[in-house]
C-alpha cells in the first residue's frame, strides 16, 4: 500500500501545548499509512529533541530572516535595517507597511515577502497548517506547498486573540478541512465564519494516558520540601495565562494565613513583569517561576491543587493532563474547559478573575475531603482510558473518504 505523505508548519517547536499536542498526534500516525514531515517557520525550541527520529524536519530556506520580521514590530524592523544601512530593504518595508496599513490585506503583504521563495519542490498528499494564530503559516501553506488536500487547525479561542476575519475568509476557503479542538470552539468559529461551516470539525488535542503516567514517574519534580499545600500551575508566562491573578490570589491567601505556596511552570515573555508584582506582593519565598520543563508530569503528580487561571484557551492540554493524573482542580471557565471538567463532580469551575479564583483556590485549600472527592471521581474516569485520542487520520477523516 502506498504511503500517504503528509506535512505538518508549525512555528518552533517550543515547549507549549500546540507543539506537544502535535508531538502526541505525530506518535498515534500509523507508520505503515503515513510518512511525516515537519516544516519549521524557526529551527529552535526545547521539543526540537522530542522529535521522532523517524520523521523528517524540513528547513526551508531564508524562512528565518522571515520570521524575525514577522515577529518585530515594523517600525522597530525599519528602524533596524536604516542603522544596519540596509536601505534597499529597509525602504521596501516600510513601503509593504505602509500598503498593509491602507489596504489592511495581509495576502498582498504575505506574497510580497514570498516573492523570491519558490513552492517547496515536492508534493505531498496533505498539508497542514498546524501553528495555531499565525496567519502566515495560513497563507505559506495555501499557496507555498503542493499538496492534494490542506488542512487548517485551530487551538485557539477565535473571539479572544486577534482574529483576522477579514484574512481568514479569503484564505480558509482553500483548506478542505478546518480543525478545531473543541465543541465551543468549533461553535464560535462557525458563528464567525458561517461560509466555512461545512468545512470545520472537531479534532480534540492528542493526550496519552499511559505516556503520561510512565513520564510523571521519571521526572525530575519538586526539588524542595513543603508541610502545607502545594499549588501548581503550568503554562507559558503571558498574560492571557492568567499568571498574574494567581500572585495576586496567593497574597491574599498567605495574608489570611493559609499554609500554601504556589508554583509556576512554564516561561515566556511576561517573567520580568511577574517577578516585579511578586515582589510587590512580597511573596517571593511562597510564589515559585520554576521555568521550563519538556516534562511536567512529575511536577503535576506531586501537587495537591492544579489551577488553571487562562483567560482564554482553545482546548486546554495542561488541563487535561492534570485531570489524567487525577489532581483536584480549580480552572477558568474559559472555551473547552466544560468539555473536560463537571463542576463540583471533577473540579471546579469560575470566573477568570481574581476574586472567583480566590473563593475556589481557598475552598479546595481548607477543604481536603472535596480534593479526594475529586480525585476519586477523576480516577474512576480514566480508569479505563489508555489514551484520549480521535483517530480522524486512521479512519480517513482527512483522506478520500472525508474530503
Amino acid at each position: 500500500m502506498k504511503k500517504e505523505k503528509i506535512v505538518f508548519m508549525v512555528i518552533s517547536m517550543n515547549v507549549g501545548g500546540t507543539e506537544k499536542s502535535l508531538l502526541n498526534l505525530i506518535s498515534t500516525l500509523p507508520r505503515e499509512k503515513y510518512d511525516i514531515s515537519l516544516l519549521l517557520l524557526e529551527n529552535r525550541g526545547g521539543f526540537l529533541n522530542a522529535i521522532p527520529e523517524d520523521v523528517e524536519i524540513i528547513h526551508f530556506e531564508g524562512l528565518k530572516e522571515l520570521a524575525k520580521q514577522l515577529k518585530t514590530p515594523p517600525k522597530q524592523m525599519i528602524l533596524q535595517l536604516y542603522s544596519d544601512i540596509k536601505l534597499i530593504k529597509a525602504t521596501k518595508l516600510l513601503f509593504l507597511n505602509i500598503i498593509l496599513k491602507l489596504t489592511k490585506d495581509k495576502g498582498t503583504y504575505f506574497k510580497s515577502l514570498l516573492k523570491k521563495h519558490p513552492k517547496l519542490n515536492r508534493e505531498f498528499d496533505i498539508a497542514v497548517a498546524y501553528a495555531g494564530p499565525m496567519d502566515f503559516i495560513s497563507y505559506f501553506v495555501v499557496n507555498k506547498i503542493k499538496a492534494k488536500k490542506k488542512v487548517q487547525w485551530i487551538h485557539f479561542d477565535v473571539t479572544k486573540v486577534g482574529f483576522d476575519q477579514r484574512f481568514a475568509n479569503r484564505i480558509y476557503k482553500n483548506f478542505d478541512k478546518i480543525f478545531v479542538v473543541s465543541q465551543e470552539g468549533k461553535i464560535k468559529l462557525e458563528e464567525t465564519m458561517p461560509g466555512v461551516k461545512e468545512q470545520i470539525e472537531v479534532f480534540p488535542n492528542q493526550v496519552s494516558t499511559k505516556d503520561i503516567r510512565h513520564y510523571a514517574y521519571i521526572g525530575k519534580g519538586f526539588q524542595d520540601s513543603i508541610e502545607g499545600v502545594r499549588i501548581l500551575t503550568v503554562g507559558r508566562l503571558a498574560k492571557e495565562k492568567g499568571q498574574d491573578l494567581a500572585i495576586k490570589v496567593l497574597a491574599k491567601l498567605i495574608e489570611e494565613g493559609c499554609n500554601v505556596k504556589w508554583y509556576c511552570l512554564g516561561e515566556g515573555e511576561a517573567r520580568k513583569q511577574y517577578e516585579t508584582l511578586i515582589k510587590e506582593f512580597k511573596i517571593q519565598d511562597d510564589f515559585i517561576l520554576l521555568g521550563s520543563d519538556p516534562n511536567p508530569y512529575a511536577y503535576i503528580s506531586q501537587c495537591d491543587i492544579y489551577v488553571q487561571p487562562s483567560l482564554h484557551e482553545g482546548y486546554c492540554i495542561t488541563l487535561a493532563e492534570a485531570r489524567l493524573l487525577s489532581k483536584p482542580i480549580v480552572t477558568s471557565d474559559f472555551t473547552g474547559a466544560r468539555e473536560q471538567i463537571r463542576n463540583e463532580e471533577t473540579g471546579l469551575i469560575v470566573c477568570a478573575d481574581e476574586e472567583a479564583i480566590y473563593t475556589g483556590v481557598k475552598r479546595l485549600v481548607e477543604d481536603k475531603d472535596l480534593r479526594e472527592k475529586f480525585t476519586d471521581n477523576l480516577k474512576q474516569q480514566t480508569s479505563c482510558q489508555t489514551t484520549l485520542t480521535n483517530d480522524y487520520f486512521t479512519r480517513d477523516r482527512i483522506t478520500d473518504k472525508a474530503i
